[in-house]
């Protein structure tokens, strides 16, 4: 993982173990996120671009602020955006 339950949880400033495991399914979906936009495969070890982490790190945010009504479509462009500089040509 890019980033730990506990980065995450202090980023998210929640302080109880209630939403561990779905902050902990959000990191392993943004992450997976992060991947496909940067269009690398399932193996890529992302952990040497603080961008990424960055990036995954937003994605976890914006999917459990948003959990009920999350706009997947923004997230992508938002992400795009964030990554643009280190995205492949192609697969």
């Amino acid at each position: 993982m890019i980033v730990t339950l506990e980065e995450m949880k202090q980023y998210l400033r929640v302080d109880y173990e209630d939403d561990d495991q779905l902050i902990t399914d959000f990191i392993t979906s943004a992450e997976q996120i992060c991947r496909d936009v940067l269009r690398v495969d399932g193996e890529a070890d992302l952990s040497g671009d603080g961008k990424v982490k960055t990036a995954a790190m937003y994605a976890v945010a914006y999917l459990y602020e948003h959990r009920e009504e999350a706009d997947h479509h923004d997230l992508i462009l938002t992400l795009r955006s964030l990554l643009f500089g280190s995205r492949k040509e192609a697969f």
